[in-house]
């Protein structure tokens, strides 16, 4: 029994040392957030750090690696039970659905308040930590939803037109969460919760059905 409860101390220290850490780097940066700071901040010491990650770049590897995990637990699955092969009504409801997945996720739930700043950190400085989340996320999942893209609109999965359009997608509901503050103060919202994120869903997905079917007509 004993074995047992330190396994789960130890696994305990590590995701409060990556909450810390993810929380730290998006607020501080890299350089700018101790060992120090972030073992205080997960209620731990400094040398938990070196024990479980192999010092502070090991843990900024495993912040990566925590996006890049919780990201595909979101949208992977919605993109297996599509198949490879889909037809234009489940390739548009497959978009439909990660569109919605993706909204409520990232407008309701707290943990993207630590990943999101410190993704965005990573993105304007790219490197191997970025590279983590490149590779195992962002670009298998772009590449998928080029394909959906394509065949729900009859376009071509790799043609610049539809690159530009899933990036215009994903930039519809980040802006949400980015601009959060001035949504917030221009609807008169106190937050958004589920049904303020379940608007926000219905009118990006009722834009994406729109240039869905513009783009089905010219290709027609």
């Amino acid at each position: 029994m004993r074995i047992g409860k330190d396994k789960d101390r130890s696994a305990g220290t590590k995701q409060a040392l990556v909450r810390a850490a993810m929380r730290l780097f998006g607020e501080r940066g890299y350089d700018g957030s101790s060992i120090r700071a972030i073992a205080a901040e997960a209620g731990t010491n400094s040398a938990s750090i070196d024990y479980h990650f192999g010092g502070k770049d090991g843990l900024r590897r495993a912040c990566a690696e925590a996006v890049a995990g919780r990201l595909g637990a979101v949208i992977l699955p919605v993109l297996e039970a599509a198949g490879e092969r889909p037809d234009a009504a489940t390739a548009q409801r497959t978009i439909e659905t990660i569109v919605d997945n993706m909204a409520r996720f990232v407008l309701t739930a707290s943990e993207t308040d630590n990943f999101l700043p410190f993704m965005l950190r990573e993105i304007a400085q790219p490197g191997e930590v970025f590279g983590i989340v490149w590779s195992g996320v962002f670009l298998p999942v772009h590449k998928h939803v080029c394909r959906l893209w394509a065949a729900a609109t009859g376009g071509e999965a790799e043609s610049e037109e539809t690159r530009l359009a899933v990036f215009a997608m994903i930039g519809q509901l980040l802006y949400f969460r980015i601009g959060r503050e001035v949504v917030l103060r221009r609807m008169g919202w106190p937050a958004i919760g589920e049904p303020e994120a379940g608007r926000i869903s219905e009118i990006v997905r009722t834009n994406i059905d729109a240039a869905i079917a513009a783009r089905r007509k010219a290709a027609s």
